[in-house]
């Protein structure tokens, strides 16, 4: 008896998903060790605790195929980029691994909604928050970037935005939690 609940596409597509997710790990933590080497504690303490939450976004994959009674694929991953030139490339690389994951989440959202598989759906809707986020986390922090200076911002901002980012919330408020009272 077959008790596979995913299609051979979704399947394949959460398994693609969670070896993204992986990715996305090994980049944060990549990047953190970088920033550790460049004497920046607090942003690779930022970049070390978001590696811990890519690796929990693919535990949530992993998990889900299981429940689903698929197969869940563990491949190999790629090797991460080479190191940021500086602050703002690393986080302009953050941002854009950031919009490759975001891609990857609403291709599966799209074919679970073609295939009307809407447990599937349902499950990736917290990843659509997430990614939502997680983009305007990336984002905020290339504003704070751009503020102290980008490319060219003294040895004085870099250590500001440093200690700023050691206890930067790993959450960004989002728009659709605004109001006129509370903008």
């Amino acid at each position: 008896m077959n008790k596979n609940r995913l299609s051979s596409t979704l399947q394949n597509g959460l398994n693609k998903q969670m070896t993204q997710e992986a990715l996305a790990a090994q980049i944060y933590l990549s990047f953190g060790a970088w920033a550790s080497g460049e004497g920046y504690g607090g942003i690779a303490n930022f970049l070390f605790r978001h590696a811990n939450e890519e690796r929990n976004h693919m535990t949530k994959f992993l998990e889900y195929i299981l429940e689903r009674g698929g197969k869940a694929d563990i491949e190999a991953i790629p090797k991460p980029p080479a190191d940021p030139t500086s602050v703002q490339n690393c986080f302009e690389q953050v941002f854009q691994q950031e919009i490759n994951n975001t891609t990857g989440i609403y291709k599966l959202v799209k074919m679970s909604f073609d295939e009307e598989d809407w447990a599937t759906w349902n499950f990736l809707q917290w990843f659509v928050r997430e990614q939502t986020e997680e983009e305007t986390l990336a984002l905020n922090l290339l504003d704070k970037i751009k503020v102290a200076g980008g490319e060219k911002a003294t040895g004085e901002a870099l250590y500001a935005l440093d200690r700023d980012l050691e206890k930067e919330p790993d959450e960004a408020t989002l728009a659709e939690t605004k109001t006129a009272e509370n903008p």
